[in-house]
């Protein structure tokens, strides 16, 4: 019985995941600029990378077909899912980070630019 409930999650995380895959690609076609499309990969790299490992972790802790080598796959793809969740968002703010200081991508429409404020006043480099 809990096998059957750990695969029926797991399958639905992993559609969870395509999902927001494809909503991080339209997205990558339909933003506007550097800045907001980094978000857009953003979602895909959480939703659409995150989200469906923790459903394999599931899915195959419930697939006893696997025998013991369901607990290799549950474990590599959980230490996975915890390694991008912690590194995807440092790679994408290190990325904007490099894009603003370089002035590679223009923010445009822009209110307000606080990062910018700071280096004109010589808080930060």
């Amino acid at each position: 019985m809990i096998n059957e409930i750990l695969i029926i999650i797991g399958e639905v995380l992993i559609a969870i995941g395509a999902i927001c895959d494809l909503i991080a690609a339209i997205g990558m076609n339909r933003f506007p600029n550097f800045f907001v499309r980094l978000h857009a990969l953003t979602v895909g790299a959480i939703g659409g990378a995150f989200v469906p490992l923790i459903g394999v972790t599931l899915l195959s802790l419930g697939a006893e077909f696997l025998g013991v080598y369901r607990f290799f796959m549950a474990g590599a793809s959980i230490v996975s899912a915890i390694l991008l969740l912690f590194l995807a968002p440092v790679g994408s703010h290190a990325i904007a980070r490099a894009a603003h200081r370089s002035k590679a991508a223009i923010v445009y429409p822009k209110v307000i630019d606080r990062l910018e404020e700071d280096r004109e006043r010589g808080v930060i480099t």
